[in-house]
């Protein structure tokens, strides 16, 4: 049995997780949202990465994913991350490295 606390609206619902003949079964969620991130979070998590990049003159880029990848993926898309440089002028949103893991990773600053 696993317990979550679901994140998709403020009521933070409790779900439980139990596993009856191989299949998930949830209790506890109050919405579809609730169930359906109660199996992601079972079956496959996902996060957005966080992470900076250096500048190229000095200094450093905050920049993420543009949408959660798998946790799985975490270590190998910040290898990625932290073999990459950037070059101001860059602005929020820029894409600093393509179709990595399924994710682009994007500025998260406009810096000049």
């Amino acid at each position: 049995m696993r317990e979550l606390t679901c994140v998709e609206c403020p009521m933070g619902c409790k779900i439980t997780v139990k596993t009856v003949d191989g299949k998930y079964e949830f209790s506890g969620y109050s919405c579809p949202r609730g169930k359906m991130y109660a199996e992601n979070e079972v079956v496959d998590p996902k996060r957005v990465v966080t992470s900076t990049v250096k500048l190229v003159g000095g200094g450093v880029l905050p920049v993420k994913t543009d949408k959660p990848i798998s946790k799985k993926d975490m270590f190998k898309v910040m290898e990625v991350i932290n073999s990459l440089t950037a070059t101001a002028p860059v602005k929020t949103g820029d894409v600093i490295k393509s179709d990595v893991y399924g994710a682009n990773i994007i500025s998260a600053r406009t810096i000049k």
